[in-house]
């Protein structure tokens, strides 16, 4: 009888141990077709009930011992199934031939994390059955051997066994697998028995040997190296997620496009945390700096074709320079070492002392036995480190990061003011008629490159990657309208693309519609995607068209001083008509104040932009750049650099912006008729324009004073605005007879021409 039970504590049946589930199969009463039969809530292994001789309370005690052969059964055969190695030949779901219960079922799904967890389960069973032999070994050297020689053997295992079975039937019920497995064990470590929470660690570190591996791979390699979807860094599946990014189609097409591989899809598109397989005790901030090192020493290990031949032809030519001197022996040496040194431009973007030391961190953290937070995040905060230290080396120092920033400064936010007020000069009669849709691009590239030719000297190496288009007119410009969408809504027309318009409609607004693009290569792309790329574009048609209304004004105002400087010869040479220029001066006299007060408010408009934003910001993102050494440090710093000059200049206030807007219309339709006024006057088109300006201008400080904006992050540098244009309290007087019922601002009265 002890042999028997000994035989069924390994899970072997017989005539004195039977199991109630291999007679209900053998009676075909059906019970495994359901796949959650497979897992009984109790153990099935039962006494044979035809044993009369056995006391009601050995009986007992056998039962409780027979469980723990269902136990180690079930458990054992668990880890057979996890661990069979199928799914290394295929990628395919597969199933162990000899398991009828998993055939009935589901295909099952290969897990490595599964397999290292059944290896845990197959150490404690060994163990297990060693205490079996012991106990077996005890019952052979006693002349009388007893029952109590086995309950005192296998005492124990009675705490640890049927918590790892309740443990690997929620396993499969649940289909846990990756990182919710790591999370499940984690949970089930806070216990109350010191051997059970013991034998939960040792799962616990099998499964954290898998995520170590793969934290290897990715930090040390930039390798995804995961067969079956459970590691908590993926790839993303756009397949399943277009709905989500379907904003970034056209990022990713201006991406694929520019780059012969797909290293920039990658770093901006490719990988992504899944919160599935994210075990609850790694944090996000933990799993984001995961995510970025793999991504970094994917870039640097992987450098893109045009790169390596570049960093080639620059060490060809210092190495050439060298042999000059060195003569013709010098020179043979050279032809050697030329091909060696393509293949080294990936060990300088990452030496491989720098590898080593990331792995040594990683293989320290795989030795211990226990999972320690503070040390983990420690460690990958420092491989973070290291990996954004050597990424800020690629694009700052090697990339000119700075030079290209200074020349977006220069372009698209107008800081070459000599360039583009010789591009407005030369494009002035262009503008005034309206843009022909076919060639409206091309028309403007002539006065475009006249001012290159006059202002832009050949040491500008930066000029060439600056490139006139017309997104109105051919080019869809959907991935840079979500970047105001408040915007594209102005009811004026002077940012709403321009197809379908007609040519009345579009009239000489069309031109608004001018941009910039700016051609960067890798490693660039990773620093200015197209995202920063149409944010500075939406900042420049802001600027070219302030810039294109305050010189308007300025054209306006030479151009009738030199028809009264022409009237004036005319009275010297007539004294007899000495009345015409006089009446002709009373006469003009309001019109050139409201042009006063057009070219107040936008003179200090444009030098509030370009000095107080602009500058001061550019100033603030320099000095960035020169205490980091963070690539990850400087994005957020450029983030917040462009954040601010839209949020300073208002573009992201849809009523400030509308209304600026407004205000250049009705400055360039003053400008456009003063001009033909001798010929054409107009009083009661210049009365309107009048009447809306007063409006919006009033309208305009009304909102910039408003509680709103005063408490906002812009107030300081609203309020240097608001005293430029407030300084002797007329815009404040004006504002609240605006909005005085009783008393409203009259109009600016016009003499009639007799």
């Amino acid at each position: 009888m002890l042999h028997e039970l000994l035989l069924a504590l390994l899970g072997f049946t017989g005539d004195f141990v039977i199991d109630e589930r291999e007679q209900a199969e053998t009676l075909g009463l059906g019970a495994a077709d359901n796949p959650l039969h497979q897992f009984p809530d109790e153990p099935t292994f039962r006494l044979a009930p035809d044993l009369s001789f056995l006391h009601p309370s050995e009986r007992n005690v056998i039962q409780r011992l027979i469980s723990l052969g269902f136990y180690y059964r079930e458990l054992d055969h668990f880890a057979t199934i996890s661990r069979n190695l199928s799914f290394i030949q295929s990628t395919k779901d597969f199933s162990l031939p000899h398991s009828p219960e998993l055939l009935k079922g589901k295909p099952r799904k290969g897990s490595v994390y599964r397999r290292a967890i059944a290896n845990g389960i197959v150490e404690i069973l060994s163990v297990y059955r060693a205490a079996v032999l012991q106990v077996e070994q005890n019952l052979l050297s006693d002349p009388l051997p007893i029952l109590a020689t086995v309950t005192q053997g296998l005492n124990k295992f009675e705490v640890l066994l049927p918590p790892l079975y309740e443990l690997i039937v929620e396993i499969e019920r649940e289909d846990i697998r990756g990182g919710q497995l790591l999370n499940l064990l984690h949970k089930r470590c806070h216990c109350g028995v010191p051997e059970l929470q013991a034998c939960i660690q040792r799962l616990l570190w099998h499964g954290h040997q898998v995520m170590y591996n793969q934290l290897t791979y990715w930090m040390v390699y930039g390798i995804l190296q995961d067969q079956h979807g459970e590691f908590f860094i993926q790839r993303q599946d756009r397949k399943t997620e277009g709905h989500e990014l379907s904003h970034l189609d056209d990022i990713t097409n201006l991406m694929q496009k520019s780059t012969d591989d797909g290293a920039l899809t990658d770093w901006h598109l490719g990988f992504h945390i899944s919160l599935e397989m994210l075990p609850e005790y790694i944090n996000m901030r933990v799993a984001e700096s995961i995510l970025f090192a793999g991504k970094a020493v994917k870039v640097l290990r992987n450098p893109t074709s045009s790169f390596r031949l570049q960093e080639s032809s620059v060490r060809q030519s210092v190495l050439k320079g060298s042999c000059r001197v060195q003569g013709f022996l010098g020179t043979f040496g050279l032809e050697r070492e030329i091909p060696q040194s393509s293949n080294l431009i990936a060990e300088d973007l990452l030496p491989q002392s720098e590898a080593d030391k990331i792995d040594a961190m990683l293989k320290e953290l795989k030795q211990s036995s226990e999972f320690q937070k503070r040390l983990f995040e420690s460690a990958i905060s420092s491989i973070r480190t290291i990996a954004a230290n050597h990424l800020w080396q690629l694009v700052v120092v090697r990339a000119d990061l700075n030079g290209h920033l200074k020349a977006l400064k220069d372009y698209f936010l107008l800081a070459k003011g000599d360039f583009f007020q010789c591009f407005l000069e030369e494009s002035r009669q262009l503008m005034r008629l309206p843009p022909r849709q076919s060639t409206a691009e091309a028309d403007l590239m002539v006065p475009f490159q006249l001012a290159a030719l006059k202002t832009v000297s050949d040491e500008d190496k930066y000029f060439p990657r600056v490139s006139l288009r017309m997104p109105s007119f051919g080019i869809n410009m959907t991935a840079t309208q979500v970047d105001f969408p408040k915007l594209k809504s102005n009811a004026d027309g002077n940012l709403v693309p321009l197809q379908g318009r007609t040519l009345v409609e579009s009239s000489l607004d069309g031109w608004d519609g001018v941009a910039l693009e700016y051609s960067v290569d890798w490693p660039l792309q990773l620093f200015f995607t197209q995202e920063v790329i149409s944010k500075y574009r939406k900042v420049f048609q802001y600027l070219i068209r302030l810039k294109r209304t305050q010189m308007e004004l300025e054209k306006s105002w030479a151009a009738v001083m030199h028809q009264d400087h022409i009237d004036f010869a005319n009275n010297r040479r007539d004294c007899k008509n000495n009345s015409i220029p006089q009446h002709r001066r009373r006469r003009s006299l309001p019109m050139w104040r409201v042009r006063e007060h057009m070219t107040f408010l936008i003179r200090n408009l444009q030098f509030y932009i370009q000095v107080d934003v602009i500058e001061s910001q550019w100033n603030v993102l320099q000095a960035h750049l020169q205490d980091s050494r963070d690539f990850t440090e400087l994005v957020g710093f450029h983030q917040e650099y462009l954040a601010a000059l839209i949020s300073q200049s208002f573009l992201d206030i849809g009523s400030v912006s509308r209304i600026l807007d407004s205000i250049m219309k009705l400055c360039l339709q003053f400008c456009w008729i003063i001009e033909q006024y001798e010929s054409n006057p107009n009083i009661s088109e210049l009365e309107h324009i009048t009447e809306e300006f007063n409006k919006k201008s009033n309208s305009l400080y009304t909102i910039l004073r408003s509680s709103r904006l005063a408490g906002s992050q812009r107030a300081p540098f609203l309020r240097q605005f608001l005293m430029r244009l407030n300084f002797n309290s007329f815009f404040e007087q004006t504002a609240r007879g605006v909005l005085n019922v009783v008393k409203a601002r009259p109009a600016i009265p016009f003499v009639q021409q007799e």
